[in-house]
């Protein structure tokens, strides 16, 4: 049964209109992706890292975004090792799903230690938990380069502003001394207007 909330349900025919593809309002950008797996790049890794754990690892995948990498399951399964002492550091790069990408926000603010890549739609919902829980923002000046899982980087850019949400002192530090251009924010008060 087709639900037009849950686009897992749809076929590309659902998206097209007269033969074309539907596109959101006002963009060049299609509503939703023909792929979720974008492979981080790989300098925001050695930029960044190293991470504990990435929980939603792409399978196959070029290089490791961390130590621990779930190809499934990852928002079902716990965040932590036996052994570990403390939170384990969380690499994110969700599927940018815009009926998913929200619950993995939810988990890494929840979890608090770990970086996630976003895409920079501060007026969705699924960005609450960034302005009301994250240490840091580093709105990124250029838009990135994904790439497919070969390790091949994509012919086009994200086709969106990117940014690095930092969950955790530690990891805000990170961002600081990165050396990824872009703009860091490190302080606001996040108080909805009525």
């Amino acid at each position: 049964m087709k639900d037009p909330l849950d686009p897992g349900t749809l076929e590309l025919e659902d998206f097209l209109v007269g033969g074309n593809r539907r596109l959101t309002l006002g963009s060049h950008q299609t509503t939703i992706g023909k792929s979720q797996t974008w492979i981080t790049p790989k300098w925001i890794i050695d930029s960044l890292g190293p991470f504990d754990l990435d929980p939603c690892a792409a399978d196959p995948r070029p290089w490791d975004c961390a130590d621990i990498n779930f190809t499934e399951c990852g928002l079902e399964r716990e965040w932590s090792t036996p052994r570990a002492t403390f939170p384990l550091r969380v690499w994110l790069n969700p599927p940018f799903h815009r009926y998913q990408v929200g619950a993995w926000i939810e988990r890494l603010a929840s979890h608090g230690n770990g970086i996630a890549l976003l895409h920079a739609r501060t007026e969705a919902a699924w960005f609450v938990p960034v302005w009301t829980c994250a240490s840091a923002v580093l709105f990124l000046a250029d838009r990135l380069y994904f790439h497919y899982p070969d390790g091949k980087r994509a012919e086009a850019n994200s086709g969106a502003p990117a940014c690095l949400v930092a969950f955790g002192e530690a990891n805000a530090e990170s961002l600081k001394l990165s050396g990824i251009p872009g703009y860091l924010m490190t302080e606001w008060s996040a108080v909805p207007a009525r």
